[in-house]
Order: structure tokens, then sequence, then C-alpha cells
């Protein structure tokens, strides 16, 4: 606590926390404003009764939202274009050399990227808002033959509609991009972080009501020991020493320190849970609208089976193709992010070693091998910890009311750690520089 009042007490450091903590709650009160054409009482009646039944495809996106996205609201699509445009983004920096180049111009082709990704995300909130829109208009959003819009809509309204959702969208991203600049960082992680944690309470109480005290004591008693774990993984790391080589220049001597280059376990961080929870739906999306015309199920397979199966959170094929898009996103971002043999061409560039190994292509192998065996445990550690929920859905454990387990789930005590621990490093180091005593101790 000291340490907070020490971060209070600096001037700078102060405007940053407040300016973030306004932005938040704008960003809140956002989320509760529902848009124009939107039958709020109709939904908040039916968002009642779904507290009683199994999550469906779009819960995980509802929770990163706060809720925003099943009731409509002027934020419902919230940071899911961004990240789904940063997705496409990284993936362009692997198949086109142009973007390839942009990555390694340093911060002036980062900007470049970014604008692409702010265009892209554009694009796509039409595009997602729309097919929302689309959705509530058809009676597909919140189950078959619910109404969620008002009565005499017409193609003017739903017009607005979709407007009033995209700007929200790209409102969210530019709160986002403030707090990164202005505020203490980590902007578009703060906003999930935002709106899993005021569902917290609510999803709580349901709990509470639909299991008794004792189911409620064990679902927290098994968030603190997740909450423990994952600390404890996220903060593991393994230190590989790196020693640097004298030199002589004029009459001093440089070099000669020994340190050590730091290789997290979860080198991805919890991105590749954001990457497949915001892509997993798509199919699912695409084909309600697709077929929310149709009165009989269609005789097109695919269709059947994304319809049948991808639906259900709690189904195996759910789950099973779910785990495997967060292995293959944190192979994908770390191969992206991490890059052994510029890793390696540092250190040989200012006379580093690591002791034991060649400097060079020895170096960069040995840097990738112990990577990869990192990754792979960072990876079923995600994996793992995301799918926990869905498994317990499809066991049948938390019986009612499972749905309302969300927020204390495997993937939104990670995400909040995971933001946590950040944030708490970057007001760390602000304060080390202040000669302040840290928040870690």
């Amino acid at each position: 606590m000291s340490a907070i009042i020490q971060a209070f007490k600096d001037a700078d450091l102060r405007k940053k926390i407040l300016f973030t903590i306004a932005l938040v709650v704008l960003y809140r009160v956002g989320a509760q404003i529902p848009s124009p054409g939107v039958d709020y009482v109709s939904i908040a009646g039916r968002l009642r009764e779904l507290t009683a039944e199994q999550g469906n495809v779009y819960s995980l996106i509802n929770l990163f939202s706060g809720g925003a996205l099943l009731q409509l609201s002027i934020f419902a699509i919230g940071i899911m274009p961004y990240i789904t445009a940063s997705i496409i983004v990284q993936l362009l920096t692997v198949v086109i050399p142009k973007f390839e180049e942009l990555k390694k111009e340093g911060q002036s082709g980062q900007a470049k990227m970014m604008q692409y990704t702010r265009y892209l995300t554009v694009a796509l909130a039409l595009l997602q808002s729309s097919g929302i829109v689309a959705l509530a208009d058809r009676k597909q959003l919140l189950g078959s033959g619910i109404e969620v819009l008002v009565a005499d809509r017409n193609l003017w309204t739903l017009v607005i509609l979709v407007i009033t959702m995209t700007v929200g969208a790209i409102l969210v991203m530019w709160l986002g991009e403030l707090i990164t600049e202005k505020g203490i960082g980590n902007g578009m992680s703060l906003l999930i972080f935002a709106g899993i944690s005021t569902r917290l309470p609510n999803d709580g109480f349901n709990i509470f009501t639909n299991r008794g005290g004792l189911a409620f004591a064990i679902v927290l008693l098994a968030v603190v020991v997740l909450v423990v774990g994952v600390v404890y993984v996220e903060q593991g790391q393994r230190r590989i020493p790196v020693q640097y080589a004298k030199r002589m220049v004029g009459r001093r001597q440089y070099g000669g320190s020994s340190t050590y280059l730091p290789l997290k376990v979860n080198q991805a961080g919890v991105i590749p849970v954001i990457f497949a929870s915001s892509l997993i739906y798509m199919p699912v999306l695409i084909t309600q609208i697709v077929n929310s015309n149709k009165p009989a199920p269609p005789d097109n397979w695919w269709m059947n089976n994304v319809i049948a199966h991808l639906q259900n959170p709690s189904s195996y094929q759910y789950i099973i193709l779910y785990f495997a898009l967060i292995i293959f996103f944190s192979y994908f971002y770390v191969s992206v992010q991490y890059d052994p043999n510029e890793q390696a061409d540092n250190m040989k560039k200012y006379g580093g070693f690591i002791p034991g190994i060649r400097p060079g292509r020895p170096t960069a192998e040995y840097l990738g091998y112990v990577m990869n065996r990192l990754l792979f445990v960072g990876a079923i550690y995600l994996g793992v910890i995301a799918i926990l929920p869905n498994v317990a859905m499809e066991f049948g454990i938390g019986g009612s009311g499972s749905a309302g387990m969300t927020a204390f789930g495997g993937t939104a005590i990670l995400i909040m750690v995971s933001v946590a621990l950040t944030t708490i490093k970057q007001i760390e180091s602000q304060l080390l520089q202040s000669n302040y005593e840290g928040l870690l101790k």
C-alpha cells in the first residue's frame, strides 16, 4: 500500500492513472447505453432467462465486452474487430514481403502497420455489426424466434443501428490507443479486463442463487487455486546466462559483465486465447446469417456440423477446435514476435555469448531449441486453462447456471491475472524511475 500511495504522490503517474480510470469508466458507461432501435426491455428479460441455460458460442465474446454484445449497446462489437484485424495483419507479415519489411523498419514501419490495422478494423466492424444486426432482425441472436428489436423497425432503423455499432467499435479502438499512449499502457487488455471484472458480482450472485452456498464456496476456492497457478506460471522464466567479452576502447575497458536472457514460460501471454476466441465464432455467425430464413435444417454437411457442434461450447468438437486454435496461435504469435536469429546477431554485435555455445548460428539454434521447449509447455498451459469451463460443462459439473460461471472460468481468470501483472509491472517501472519502492516485493 505504501508503494500505491507513492504512485499517487507522483504528479505525472497520478495523471496517467486517473486518465486511465476515466477512460475505463467511459467505456463501461457506453457499454450500458442501448443502440437506437433496440427493445431493451425484451433483451433484459431474455438475458435473465439465459443465466439458467448453457452458454452459447457468443458467451465468451459477450464476456470480453462486459455483456455489451448481447445487450446490443453502442459498444456491442467492442474490441473484437481490432483483435481480428491485428490477427490478419500479423499473418500478412509472414506471407507478404512488404509487411515483413515494414516490421523491420522499426517505429516508422510499426506506425504504418498500425494504420493498416485501423483501416481493416473499420471494415471488420462494419461487417460484424451488420452480421449481428441481421441475426437480431431475423430473431436468431438470443434464441430462435426471440424478438430484440423494436416492432416498427424499417430499413433505415437497421442502417442506423449498424452505423452506431460500427462507430462504437471505432471509438473503443480509440479509447484503447489513448490508454496505451497517454495512460499507463496496455490499453486494449485493460478494456477487456474492465469488461470481465464487471461481470464477476452478477455471475457470482447467479452461482450462489442457483447452486447454493457450498457450490459458491467451492468455486471461490477453485478461483484462488487457479490464480495462484496462473501467477506461478506467468512469472516463470528460463534465465539463460550471457557473458560479454572485454573490449579496450582507448584506455578504457568495456564489457566483461555477466547477465542473463530471460525467456518466459508463457511467452505469448493471453494473446492466443483472445485470438482463438475471436475467430471461433465466425463460422457460426456466417452460418446463422445464411440459414436464418430457412425453416428446415439445411442439407449441407458443413452447415449441419457447424450448427450442431460449434454452437455448443460444451461439445467435444468445440473443445478440440478451441484447444487446437490456442496451440496454433501460441506458436504463431511467438514465431512472429521473437526471432532467435535476430537475438543471436544482437548478442554477437555487442560481444555477448552464451557460455559453452559459439556465437552466431549455434546460439540461434540453441535459443530456438530452448524457446520451442518452453513454448510447448506454455501452449499446453494456455489451452488447458482456457478449456476448463467447457470440459466442466461437458461432464455436467456445475449443472444449471454453468453459463454464469464464465467470469469465474479459466479464460477470464487467466486474462485478468495476466493483465493485472503486466499493469503492475508498468507502474513499478515508472516508480523505479522516480526512485520509489516497487509494487512487487
